[in-house]
């Protein structure tokens, strides 16, 4: 077992205990509901690093599922948010509360979280499945404690409804089914010249990751094409040419980096089963904002919400792209072309290059954070800060995508132009996240 695994292990645990001991603490006043959902949140983040199918575009489906049902939870029961309902393709009608009796927000949105979360990580392991189990009956003590026996079956039971709802829909998106952690037992790679190729040894990864998850209904954008990105430069191995160029810039930055680019480049790296993955990253840069802020419950809600299905979308986006244009990857080309001899900085992920995955995820959710806080908040992105790499600071959230995206050139990830190009196919994918009304 390596060092990185046994560390991820151990924090698993560590975080566990912090989070059950939360739950478990005697309350000297009523539970905040948006603690309930932060606290879930942070469980949520641990399980994605350790439940082994959640690659990037599984886990953001499931910020966006969770975040949906969290928020519908809070807005069925307020007199200033308005339903997704109607607005998210797909999403007609959900379960209403009864009116003229009492609910409890806290019980609800705890029944919710447990529900979804159970749901959503139905795959990981022991572990995860006790702790969960544990988190929901310390959970529900808390927000119980005080109440009426009939507002706490009352609020129960509407949690149950609409977070079944909410799943049954999800189940027909075309991505609640990943065999095989995603990668397909049959697939036909290219032999065209500037194609995607296999650059891992590993069997499994000698298919692509998720070839079809671009063809997955989208949460508020039309379809995985609707932001479709021009072509990249065209395949050449001239040395007058814009790829051999991009290339050799690739080349070049990767054996001259700085000790900032390479502090650069691992912090972003966000590899699954050692972090929470990319989105989750985002997730928790979220986290952080909503306690910098201390934020209220609409709030929350609202964000959480925004971001996952912003994040969700960006996956589906930039896998239709990758899987339309079907790149090959800097690895491949240098060494064929340039230097044989030559290695990137980072692992190289196992399906096509453009356009960057980190690009477009990191444009669409600093643009749903930049519709929601302005572009002058300033923070402090503490995300790895448990595995002994030092947070970073950034002046907005901009400023935040920008840097991820750059850190796929450092980490001799992708081309300039995937690069780029990411980040303004993930501000397209925002603009549908940021027209959705969830204020009356």
């Amino acid at each position: 077992m390596s060092v990185l695994i046994r560390r991820a292990i151990l924090g698993l645990v560590f975080v566990f205990s912090c989070l059950l001991s939360l739950a478990a603490a005697p309350a000297q006043a009523a539970t905040p509901p948006q603690e309930v959902v932060t606290g879930w949140y942070k469980l949520i983040l641990e399980l994605v690093r350790h439940t082994s199918n959640y690659s990037p575009p599984v886990a953001a489906r499931s910020f966006g599922y969770i975040g949906v049902t969290a928020y519908e939870a809070v807005a069925s029961g307020s007199d200033n948010l308005q339903s997704l309902a109607g607005q998210l393709n797909g999403l007609k009608s959900l379960p209403a509360r009864e009116k003229g009796v009492a609910y409890d927000d806290a019980v609800i949105l705890n029944t919710v979280m447990e529900f979804s979360v159970t749901h959503f990580f139905d795959r990981t392991g022991p572990t995860g499945q006790h702790v969960m189990k544990k988190m929901a009956a310390k959970m529900d003590e808390k927000v119980s404690a005080g109440l009426a026996a009939d507002v706490i079956a009352r609020s129960r039971d509407y949690g149950q409804k609409l977070s079944q709802a909410v799943f049954d829909w999800s189940s027909t998106d075309g991505g609640a089914s990943v065999e095989n952690m995603g990668f397909p037992l049959e697939y036909k790679v290219s032999d065209k010249p500037g194609h995607w190729v296999p650059t891992s040894l590993i069997r499994q990864q000698q298919a692509p990751l998720l070839p079809d998850w671009g063809k997955m209904r989208p949460f508020a954008m039309p379809t995985g094409s609707s932001c479709r990105l021009p072509e990249p430069p065209d395949y050449s191995e001239k040395p007058d040419s814009a790829f051999y160029k991009d290339a050799n810039e690739v080349y070049t930055t990767v054996k001259t980096l700085t000790d900032e680019q390479r502090t650069i480049a691992r912090f972003w790296s966000d590899d699954p089963m050692l972090s929470p993955t990319p989105p989750g990253h985002w997730i928790n840069i979220a986290l952080i904002v909503l306690d910098q802020k201390k934020a209220d419950l609409p709030t929350t809600v609202d964000t959480l919400a925004r971001l996952g299905i912003a994040l969700s979308d960006a996956f589906i986006g930039c896998w239709d792209a990758k899987f339309v244009f079907d790149l090959i990857r800097p690895i491949t080309y240098i060494k064929k072309v340039i230097d044989p001899k030559w290695d990137a900085l980072l692992i190289t992920p196992p399906f096509p290059e453009y356009p960057s995955g980190h690009s477009t995820q990191s444009g669409a959710a600093a643009s749903a954070m930049t519709h929601i806080f302005g572009d002058a908040l300033a923070f402090d992105d503490s995300t790895h800060e448990a595995d002994g790499i030092k947070p970073r600071h950034f002046a907005n959230f901009r400023a935040a995508a920008e840097e991820a995206a750059i850190s796929r050139l450092y980490g001799g990830i992708h081309f300039r132009p995937a690069i780029e190009r990411g980040l303004t196919q993930g501000e397209c994918i925002a603009n549908y996240v940021n027209a959705l009304k969830t204020k009356k």
